[in-house]
């Protein structure tokens, strides 16, 4: 999430140090940092037309009086992250011919890690018909070369389907050519995005580029369409429009924190077409916490009632469902119908949760056989029965503490928290707790609440601690909690075993 300029400034003189240093300001005055934004990215025209005489890429003196590193610090002094452009060609893609990384990767890459850079977002001109995998793993591999951890966006335009190779090159990757300010190619690059969505996972995300909310070529209706399918699509948010210009209905867009969160939802699922009919589309959309998002979108000129259900979603069965409809925020409940009369060009998301909550039956469980309330992670999403290991989901590891394997837990990474609902039902819990032998490094704490009540507490434990025995009441308890917090230090390598953890209910 996060912000670049090119939809907005093109190569135009109105792209500068102070448009990206308001930006920054902006993040931060006006809530988007508090909602989740993170990068202001600068697009090409950056550089002067040539390298300077150690064959080094220099900034425009005009553009950027003081520097890239100057204006990748004043980001940085925001609590922010800061991004860059390049090609992966001989020059650049604008027609002044700024020169590009072709054969430059190292000695690029080290001097963007120099100044700072977090994110690169690296274009696919004047690419001398050399095999995209080759460039693109090239400066890959520069990148990690240089220590730092630099976001790398793989700009090619879906030229080579790179949905099916570049997971393990780049952090995401363009599927389509480039957006424009207007609703029809908009939905021209949704359409193409939507079938993707079994490529996408966390750390790895298909890109159909950057959002246009703002820039004043389709109505406020339009733009929440625009916001709401990026969102169920788990798309980067990477705004296109000076913020110092953007209206207030338009900022409101961008600031919807309901429809961030589907977004950015741990478990990095893009969302999937359920139906298509007469240009009316049902797409849904797994969450973390066992909800769903389903959107319902209406591309066409008149309004249209969009019908689906609870069932064809994939929620699960349940007596009741509760709808919070992510725009109007109102709520209301259902049996299974989901239905809503959508305007032209319109959208409505809703997030569905199961309305009635049984607590567990009678007898010991597993926990991890159990759907929680809720659940994040810092590093990846929660993994049943195996280890945390990376950001993609299902590649842990079996359950390991300081040699102990263990059939049964979760695999969480700091700083994590689930809940659970027992609804007074249960009596008491059982964990074995620890450090997952894959990472020798982590330093976290573990600890369980009932309600609000803290019933046990792991201290601080590292790497090179065998597993300890956390036990505790839940008499009475409407929620179990586990948590995990970094250790008092930070979250590096905190990867973190709830082995065996049982609870005994009835």
């Amino acid at each position: 999430m996060g912000f670049n300029n090119w939809n907005t400034t093109n190569c135009r003189a109105e792209f500068n140090e102070k448009m990206v240093m308001d930006t920054a300001d902006i993040f931060v005055s006006r809530g988007l940092k508090d909602a989740g934004y993170e990068y202001v990215n600068i697009d090409d025209c950056w550089a002067k037309t040539s390298r300077n005489a150690q064959g080094n890429l220099e900034p425009d003196p005009v553009r950027f009086p003081r520097g890239i590193k100057f204006v990748a610090d004043y980001v940085h002094s925001k609590g922010l992250k800061f991004g860059i452009y390049t090609s992966a060609g001989t020059k650049t893609c604008n027609t002044a011919g700024f020169p590009g990384g072709l054969n430059n990767e190292q000695r690029d890459a080290n001097l963007f890690a120099s100044w700072g850079v977090d994110y690169l977002k690296y274009d696919n001109c004047n690419n001398q018909g050399v095999d995209a995998k080759q460039r693109y793993t090239k400066m890959r591999d520069a990148l990690a070369a240089t220590g730092r951890p630099i976001v790398f966006s793989i700009c090619e335009w879906g030229q080579n389907k790179p949905w099916e190779w570049a997971q393990n090159v780049g952090n995401l990757w363009r599927t389509t050519g480039d957006i424009n300010d207007s609703y029809s190619k908009m939905v021209d690059i949704f359409k193409k995005n939507l079938p993707l969505a079994q490529y996408a996972k966390p750390g790895a995300w298909n890109d159909p580029d950057m959002l246009e909310v703002g820039n004043g070529g389709m109505t406020a209706t339009e733009y929440r369409s625009h916001f709401s399918l990026w969102a169920i699509m788990a798309a980067p948010l990477l705004i296109g429009a000076d913020l110092r210009k953007v209206n207030t209905e338009n900022f409101t867009t961008l600031l919807n924190k309901d429809v961030i969160a589907v977004d950015q939802d741990t478990l990095g699922i893009q969302g999937k077409q359920i139906s298509l009919s007469s240009n009316k589309y049902v797409i849904s959309k797994q969450l973390s916490n066992g909800d769903y998002a389903v959107v319902l979108f209406n591309n066409n000129s008149s309004a249209q009632t969009i019908s689906t259900t609870a069932s064809a979603i994939g929620i699960g069965s349940s007596t009741s469902y509760n709808l919070k409809d992510l725009w109007s925020k109102s709520t209301q409940t259902t049996t299974g119908a989901i239905s809503a009369s959508v305007p032209a060009h319109g959208t409505v998301m809703y997030r569905v949760s199961k309305g009635v909550r049984t607590p567990p039956a009678a007898g010991t469980h597993q926990v991890s056989d159990l759907g929680w309330d809720s659940a994040t992670s810092g590093w990846g999403p929660i993994e049943k029965d195996r280890s945390n290991n990376t950001q993609a989901g299902g590649d842990g590891r079996t359950l390991t503490i300081n040699g102990t394997t263990y059939a049964k837990g979760l695999g969480v990474h700091a700083v994590s928290e689930i809940t659970y609902y027992l609804g007074g039902a249960c009596s008491s819990f059982s964990s074995s707790v620890g450090i997952d032998d894959e990472t020798a490094n982590g330093s976290v704490v573990f600890q369980v609440f009932a309600d609000s009540t803290k019933i046990a507490d792991s201290g601080r434990m590292t790497g090179a601690d065998a597993a300890k025995q956390l036990t505790g009441s839940l008499a009475n308890a409407e929620q179990l909690r586990l948590v995990v917090t970094n250790g008092g230090d930070n979250i590096n390598s905190d990867h973190a075993d709830w082995a065996a953890p049982t609870i005994a209910c009835g």
